[in-house]
């Protein structure tokens, strides 16, 4: 009966979202006040390559694909980007790397990526680079896995989907934790408020909390529309928590 009660509420909590919300789009994008669809919050894809660090592109210079829109910090990486985007471009469209192991497409911080066999991966928040840490090559199998499924679904009704019906592996935070103490002992998990599911999946749109700085979190700022600082074409924007059990990623080579 419970097992029951849970899928009803999901069904009415996905019929409110899609009537009020609509499906989402296919991609961690903010809209900007041209109403093209940004990616990485503005930030170069090229440079976390190139520089091994989030920088801010400019909106002057930008390539527009299907669906989503790439700012670059300068003309030669702008140049790399149009001559073979895929090799630049973040895997699983700019969603969590972490929940996109599951099927999931929230959240989508700039500040925290990483690059894995010459692939870009980005993170909701610190606590999706930690989880994802324990074991990123299960969590790039699954992902991979599972991509065909959500790869053009709006990521509101994906995840409203897949919090529905989980997948065979699926973790809960209890389980993460537990991986995350035996593949770390004695090194706890950054302590992060993720927001609340209401204001993830129905309020707002993947990016925010890095974009309006939720609680603890740095302002990144979406550039060309929020203040500058920090937000200002060219610079590097400021990741959360300096003493985060994850390294920042060396330059990719």
């Amino acid at each position: 009966m419970k097992a029951w009660s849970s899928l009803l509420l999901m069904f009415g909590l996905l019929l409110a979202a899609l009537a009020l919300q609509g499906c989402g789009t296919t991609r961690a994008t903010m809209q900007n006040a041209l109403g093209e669809e940004v990616m990485l919050l503005g930030h170069d894809p090229v440079a976390y390559f190139t520089a091994g660090k989030p920088t801010y592109g400019n909106p002057a210079l930008k390539t527009t694909l299907p669906e989503r829109t790439y700012y670059f910090s300068s003309e030669a990486n702008k140049r790399l980007f149009d001559a073979n985007p895929e090799k630049y471009e973040p895997q699983y469209g700019g969603f969590c790397a972490s929940g996109a192991a599951f099927a999931l497409k929230l959240g989508s911080d700039p500040t925290e990526f990483e690059i894995v066999d010459g692939r870009l991966f980005i993170f909701g928040d610190v606590l999706g680079h930690e989880a994802w840490s324990i074991d990123p090559a299960w969590n790039i199998r699954h992902a991979d896995s599972v991509w065909d499924e959500s790869r053009d679904t709006g990521w509101r009704l994906q995840s409203l989907r897949r919090y529905a019906g989980k997948v065979d592996w699926y973790k809960s935070g209890a389980d993460i934790r537990r991986d995350w103490a035996a593949k770390f002992p004695g090194r706890a998990m950054s302590v992060y408020d993720p927001g609340s599911m209401v204001a993830n999946l129905f309020l707002k749109r993947p990016g925010w909390r890095a974009r309006e700085g939720y609680g603890p979190q740095p302002v990144v700022g979406f550039v060309g529309e929020d203040a500058c600082p920090p937000a200002c074409p060219g610079a590097v924007s400021r990741r959360f928590g300096a003493d985060s059990a994850v390294a920042p990623p060396p330059v990719a080579r």
